[in-house]
Order: structure tokens, then sequence, then C-alpha cells
């Protein structure tokens, strides 16, 4: 083999391995470039799992097949700013274990970290942290959903009516909202023209209304937490309710609201320290009031405007500087089958020792009536005056201007069973 010939076969062998080197980097550079979160959807067989690896991806993305997407603690999936940062249409749809934020901020369009439409029948969003965005789960006409787990923090800009709900449900029945922890943005759960579903376990702070239902039927709100709020629970133009178990602590304005809703259950519920109202019930009847416990409010429970066909006993009203306000001239017994309430401002005895009151009680009497008209007149509260008229009434009962009288009060409050909340 000559000089040359050797040097040509090395040359060969060097080229050879330069071309190797070069795929190789080719293949190697390829392997490092990740798919998006879009693409990986777009290649998924329908009813796949994916399982994110930690890091950022980014919105907005569309699931528009039944999968499931799971993350973990550092999974991160932030939007434009515009539009919402995960659509869900399609049914079956999983997500779990995301960090959700960056929506966009119009209400018309409602931009939410994930809207589920009609199509997203059964789709289950649970253990997510949604922060930041303008609605954070917004459920638009999709049956059977499950919203569960979840860390939701909304806006903290602009005033609080402009801004947008944790949880909004539109006509979404059978749909399931458990165990959430929502605070800031506007409401923390606001459903309109929804039927059967259920509330339940969820921790309200930092809000306008913990739960506001308007035109939802046949559903049921129970375990849920309200601190802090403007209003615990506003049950509006609704039937057949059942609210139940549920905690209204420190609210402001109301911790119980009822306005047109009629037929509804609300027992074992329990409003503490309400700065206002602990109850306001106008315009609804055939609702059931019962073992629910009613403390340190300004006023336990205003009802007006036709609200007198409601059974309300078993309850205890406790240190509200003024238990009942009733605007009204009809007279109504708030006591069911020889039982009624308790009542903490009532000096009665039991000799009988059989759990009821010796005397009735009637919180609507003439001094009530004149303290409303004229609230300086609690100063006056001990004096002759007011305390002939007192003696007065309770010897002449043609005095009486009507209103409720508890027939049957209870010596002892019962027990309150809340549920079990997070």
């Amino acid at each position: 083999m000559t000089a040359m010939t050797a040097y040509a076969r090395l040359g060969n062998r060097l080229a050879s391995a330069v071309l190797a080197l070069a795929a190789g980097a080719v293949v190697s550079a390829s392997s490092v470039v990740a798919e998006t979160l879009a693409d990986r959807i777009a290649t998924a067989e329908t009813g796949a799992t994916i399982r994110l690896p930690a890091g950022q991806y980014s919105g907005p993305i569309t699931i528009d097949k039944s999968l499931t997407i799971l993350g973990g603690d550092s999974v991160t999936i932030t939007g434009t700013g515009e539009g919402s940062v995960i659509t869900i249409a399609a049914p079956d749809v999983t997500i779990k274990g995301l960090h959700i934020r960056g929506s966009g901020t119009s209400l018309k369009d409602m931009d939410a970290g994930v809207f589920i439409n009609k199509k997203g029948a059964g789709a289950r969003v649970e253990g997510n942290r949604i922060e930041g965005n303008l609605f954070g789960v917004y459920l638009w006409g999709s049956k059977n959903a499950r919203v569960a787990d979840n860390d939701i923090i909304g806006s903290q800009y602009h005033r609080m009516n402009e801004r947008g709900n944790g949880v909004s449900v539109w006509n979404a029945p059978g749909s399931v909202i458990d165990g959430n922890r929502i605070r800031y943005g506007r409401d923390g759960i606001f459903v309109t023209t929804s039927k059967n579903n259920r509330f339940i376990n969820n921790d309200f702070r930092n809000l306008r209304i913990a739960v506001h239902y308007m035109y939802a039927n046949n559903s049921e709100v129970s375990g849920n937490r309200s601190y802090g709020n403007h209003v615990g629970y506003a049950l509006m133009y609704s039937r057949n309710l059942t609210v139940k178990g549920n905690l209204s602590e420190d609210d402001h304005n109301h911790g119980i609201l009822l306005n047109f809703t009629n037929q509804a259950v609300i027992r074992d519920n329990k409003v503490l320290n309400g700065r206002d109202k602990c109850v306001f019930i106008y315009n609804s009847n055939k609702s059931t009031f019962y073992r629910n416990h009613f403390e340190g409010c300004r006023i336990g429970v205003h009802f007006t405007a036709g609200s007198e066909r409601n059974l309300i006993h078993g309850n205890a009203f406790i240190g509200n500087r003024t238990q009942i306000k009733y605007v009204g001239s009809r007279h109504l017994n708030w006591s069911h089958e020889g039982r009624g309430n308790y009542w903490s401002d009532h000096p009665s005895f039991d000799m009988n020792n059989d759990g009821i009151a010796d005397a009735l009680y009637r919180p609507n009497d003439l001094v009530d009536q004149v303290v409303w008209a004229h609230p300086r007149a609690k100063l006056l509260l001990n004096s002759p005056a007011l305390q002939i008229v007192r003696f007065a009434q309770a010897q002449l009962p043609a005095l009486h201007p009507g209103g409720v009288v508890d027939t049957a009060p209870l010596m002892v409050p019962l027990t309150v069973h809340l549920g079990k909340g997070k």
C-alpha cells in the first residue's frame, strides 16, 4: 500500500466520523426541543392521560377531546392576558395539579382560568391552584361537572363588583362544587338558571357574597364556611333548596339572605357576630328554619314583605341586640308541636322541668316598635315610662300590635350539627 492510498483511506474514515457526529448532533438537538402543551393535546389519543413534567407551559389551550392532564407542584400554565387560559370543549376531561394563571379581563367574554363550555359534560377540575384570573372556573352549560379541592384566588384589582367570581355556574345541572378554598374576586360561587347542584364544604373569604343563588332550584348548600364577607349566603328567586350545616362568621351585612325563595329547608346553620343581620327574609314563604344558631348580630332575624308563612322552631337566638324585627300586623306563633325556640333574653322559669319556659316570649311589643322608629329611645329602656308601657301591654292583650310570639320557648338551645367544611 502506497503512502497516498493510506492517506486517502484515513481521510475517508475521518469524513465518515465527522458526518456521524454531525448526524448525532442533529438528533440530539431535536430531542431537547420540547413539544408545546397544545401539540401534546393535538397528538394524544382520546381517553389518554398526559403527565406533564415540571415546568412552564404557555396558554391559551383548548382541550377538544376526552383527556386527563396531570401536573404536579411545579407545573404552571400561563395565559397571554387575553381570553381564557384553559377551555374544556369535550366530555369527560380531567385537569389536576396545575397552577393556572393569566386570563383576560373581559366580563363580557367570561375570561376564566378554566372555562367549561356546553360540550364539557362530566369535566373534573381538581386539586389546582387557579390564581389571578378574572373568573376562576366558569361552568357554561356543562352538565355533571365537578370542581373540587382547588385554591381559587381571584383578582384584587378594580372595584369588587367589577371583578369575576371564584366559580360561576350557568345552566349546569348536576354539577358539584366541593371543598374549594376561594378568596378575593366578587362572589365565591355565583349560580344562575341551574338546578340539581351541590355546593358543599367550601371555604370563602374576602368576597362580596360567599354563595349567590339566582333561579337555581332543587339544590343543596351545605358544610360551607364564610368568614368576613359582605354576605354569607344570598339565596334568591329559587325553590326547594336544602341549606344545612353552614357557618357565617363576621360577615358584614347578612349571614343568610332569602329573597323570593320558597319551600326551602334551612337547618343546622350558625351565624356568628354579624355586623348587621343574622338572617334577612324578604317575600319568602313555606320554608322551615330548624335548629339554627343566630348569635351576636345587630338583628337576629328581620323579615318583611309577606314572609309570614314559614315554620320557625328549635332555633337559638343569643345576644342579638334586637332578636326579631318584623314590620307587620299579623300574629305569628314561632313554635311547632309544643316546642319553640331559645331566647337568651327571656327571663322565665321552668317549674315543671319539661324544658319549656313557663311564660311565652314576645319580642315585638310596643316598646320595640318605638325603638325601631326612634333608635335613641334605647337610652330610656329602663325608664319608668317605658316600664309602664310594657306592664300595661302585658295586662291588656288588645294593646299588642301583632307580631311574633313564641308560646313554648326553650330553656336551653339545641345542638347545631355543622357540616365538615375544610
